[in-house]
Formats: structure tokens, C-alpha cells, sequence
């Protein structure tokens, strides 16, 4: 799922693909600000099939936090 969703940040935010690593901090080190969280939240919603509200994401630091909710939400 990790690379389902790094192929994400690069698609949606723009993000360097060699930046994004499970460790990479949301804000600080791939500038997810609440634009792009809504972006990605929305694309992850339409090929999961999940609901993520925004309060979920918003206390999330790092990318693997994010593949961790995503994980839980589908049940993997």
C-alpha cells in the first residue's frame, strides 16, 4: 500500500518520489499543507472506497501514519 500511496504524493502534490519514505514528515519535509491534505484524502477515499474525515488526517506527522490509517480504514 505504501507505494500505492507514494504514487500519490507524486501525482497529486507534487511531491519528489525520492522524498517520499515512511519517515518523511506530512508538513516539514513534503510541504503537505491542508490544500493538497484534501486532495489526497479525496483520491485515497475514491480507490479505497473509504471515508477519511479531516480530523483523522490532520494530527497525522509522517507518511507512514497516514498508510497505517489507510491500512485500518480497508481492513488490511
Amino acid at each position: 500500500m505504501f507505494e500505492e500511496i507514494k504514487k500519490l504524493f507524486v501525482e497529486c502534490a507534487n511531491v519528489d518520489e525520492d522524498e517520499v519514505k515512511p519517515e518523511a514528515k506530512l508538513r516539514d519535509d513534503l510541504g503537505i499543507d491542508s490544500i493538497y491534505a484534501v486532495e489526497l484524502t479525496l483520491q485515497l477515499e475514491e480507490i479505497y472506497g473509504v471515508t477519511i474525515e479531516y480530523e483523522e488526517i490532520e494530527h497525522l506527522k509522517t507518511v507512514d501514519d497516514l498508510v497505517k490509517l489507510v491500512e485500518k480504514k480497508v481492513g488490511r
